[in-house]
């Protein structure tokens, strides 16, 4: 008994450091913190190169399928062969995309998610490599100011519901108007134990 709860122990603290060990080092989008109301969080981001690829379907297949896109691009899937740095967080938001049905004069909406990997800082356009796959386009995202709320844990829907609607919320109670999607960023790979996992929505304010 006591064998099982020492090799349980041992195996809980190597689970922990593991994560702790992952975590350490890696580079995070620049900003600056403007305000600190209640567990929301008002920054001013720098602008920023991010890998983005469109993936249709629910949170979880999105979010998966998108990873593994987006992860062979940085791992030297690009025209030079070139491995990037990893960065945090991953990202996804909510889009829409019009499909072409028959007859030419009905469409219908399927909704999915833009998956996205914000690219080392030292990094621009024209120095980033060329993705071999074609899902996956390069944007600049402008220097914005942004609200956020942080949560602990998976990130399962019911997770992500909550506190969106906390932030949006808070928005409105705020009067501050608000531009796009909600954002989940996760700044963790699935590995790393929930309690460490450090989840965000991210809300862009006019």
């Amino acid at each position: 008994m006591w064998g099982v709860l020492i090799a349980s122990l041992v195996g809980l603290g190597a689970w922990v450091a593991g994560g702790l060990w992952v975590k350490r080092g890696v580079a995070e989008p620049a900003f600056e913190r403007v305000s600190v109301e209640g567990d929301v969080e008002v920054r001013v981001y720098a602008p920023t190169v991010v890998a983005v690829t469109e993936v249709e379907g629910d949170q979880e297949v999105a979010l998966n399928e998108g990873f593994r896109r987006l992860a062979g691009y940085i791992f030297g899937a690009n025209r030079t062969k070139t491995k990037i740095a990893m960065t945090a967080p991953v990202s996804a938001r909510p889009s829409e995309k019009i499909a072409m049905t028959a007859p030419v004069s009905a469409t219908r909406r399927e909704r999915g998610y833009a998956v996205s990997f914000t690219m080392p800082a030292e990094r621009t356009l024209e120095t980033l490599p060329v993705p071999d796959d074609d899902r996956i386009r390069l944007e600049v995202v402008p220097k914005r100011t942004v609200a956020a709320v942080r949560f602990s844990g998976r990130a399962r829907p019911a997770s992500v519901k909550l506190h969106t609607e906390l932030l949006v919320a808070w928005a409105k109670a705020a009067k501050r108007s608000t531009r796009g999607e909600p954002v989940l960023a996760q700044y963790d790979p699935p590995f790393v134990m929930p309690l460490l996992r450090r989840n965000e929505i991210l809300l862009e304010l006019e």
